[in-house]
């Protein structure tokens, strides 16, 4: 299984994050990178998949390593000229946080609307599910263009099924 297929296999397991801390100054609500370490590592180490956030060449790395084949994804972001070793500290915290947010695509929930209505998040469709919906070919059409290149290569087969069968 390619690094994608296990990627895609993670992320419909992880779904949304919630911003679970509070910035005290900002009064804004924001992912605790711990807490996100312990929700994703998990979910990737089941699907054979090693995250690594090394610091390297002034820059904070997100890494995320296919343990059977080496290959390998990426999202990195220079960190800023900081003299100050606790505010350094913080924007490595913060780049930690937001590259591996990046790299996976994660959404956050809506933690204005949604917490506060107590609302329920439904169960979130996977690219067949919303392929499995359509009562037409022009539909069919519009979602498989809808999804991304990686989600389209593992859809095709069941895409074209339906394709037949919608004739």
């Amino acid at each position: 299984m390619s690094i994608y297929k296990k990627l895609f296999e993670a992320k419909k397991e992880i779904g949304k994050i919630s911003k679970d801390s509070t910035n005290p100054f900002f009064k804004s609500k924001y992912f605790d990178v711990n807490k996100l370490l312990d929700s994703v590592e998990p979910i990737l180490e089941k699907n054979s998949l090693l995250l690594l956030q090394p610091i390297t060449n002034g820059k904070v790395t997100t890494k995320i390593i296919d343990a059977e084949d080496e290959t390998f994804v990426v999202s990195e972001i220079d960190l800023p000229n900081i003299q100050d070793p606790q505010k350094l500290g913080s924007a490595i915290t913060y780049y930690r946080r937001y590259t591996l947010q990046s790299l996976l695509g994660l959404q956050a929930e809506d933690d204005d609307g949604n917490l506060a209505t107590k609302h329920v998040n439904k169960p979130i469709k996977t690219p067949s599910d919303k392929l499995k919906e359509c009562k037409t070919l022009a539909q069919l059409a519009m979602v498989y263009k809808s999804l991304s290149r990686t989600e389209q290569q593992f859809t095709l087969t069941l895409k074209d099924e339906l394709k037949n069968k919608l004739k």
